[in-house]
């Protein structure tokens, strides 16, 4: 509760059934006034006066007038009324020392917050150079790979070139022995006559391989008989 509150506060009072003063709205009393108000209640000069038809007796003294009743009962009003004054003095004190406390805890995380806006604010402009140095670096970093990668890279197609070229001449160079020793040999078919008579014989007996058998059998001997032949000259 704020100190405004406070300000504003109705209290109304009257008179309970034992012409006492009550509070009727707009406070709660705390304990330690209750009991003031009920000690003063019961204290020996706060008491009632007896009814009228016991006031006059034989032996009696006369009892207070209208008047003191009435004075009386201002007084207890005015007592009973700085009683709650007192009440409400000191709870608007509790009111505006608990705003103070929340307004003072307020005030310390406003500035506190203030406080490290501004420490980011003045740390902002060193981060931002750090990582303007950091992406320098990566940049000279990457044109530097850039550069090597590409060295390699020449070097690569270079060596490759060079490999080509060198199978090349490898493989004409095969090719050229290849051939010499090829064409040196000599080409003339073997049993040539026999070959031409199995044909014509498959030709003319299609179904019936076994017609020709005798030729195969005499043109394997001749194939055989060449192969010696080769053997013995070149021995």
């Amino acid at each position: 509760m704020g100190a405004g509150e406070s300000a504003t506060r109705k209290v109304s009072f009257g008179l309970d059934e034992d012409d006492r003063v009550r509070v009727l709205h707009g406070v709660k009393l705390s304990e330690d006034v209750l009991q003031r108000m009920r000690d003063q209640a019961g204290s020996p000069g706060a008491q009632a006066p007896p009814p009228e038809s016991h006031r006059e007796g034989p032996g009696t003294q006369p009892g207070p007038t209208a008047a003191e009743l009435r004075e009386e009962l201002r007084r207890r009003y005015e007592r009973e009324h700085a009683l709650v004054q007192e009440e409400l003095a000191r709870i608007a004190r509790q009111e505006r020392e608990a705003g103070r406390e929340e307004l003072s805890a307020a005030v310390r995380r406003e500035r506190a917050q203030a406080r490290e806006d501004a420490e980011k604010s003045r740390q902002l402009p060193a981060d931002l150079d750090a990582w303007a140095k950091q992406l320098d670096k990566k940049e000279a970093e990457l044109k530097r790979l850039a550069v090597f990668y590409k060295e390699q890279l020449t070097l690569l197609e270079k060596k490759n070139l060079e490999y080509y070229k060198l199978a090349s001449e490898q493989y004409q160079e095969a090719a050229a022995k290849a051939e010499a020793h090829i064409k040196s040999r000599s080409t003339t078919p073997v049993c040539a006559d026999l070959q031409a008579q199995i044909l014509n014989c498959y030709r003319e007996n299609q179904g019936q391989t076994l017609c020709c058998s005798s030729l195969a059998k005499e043109y394997m001997q001749c194939i055989d008989a060449a192969k010696k032949s080769l053997l013995v000259n070149r021995g």
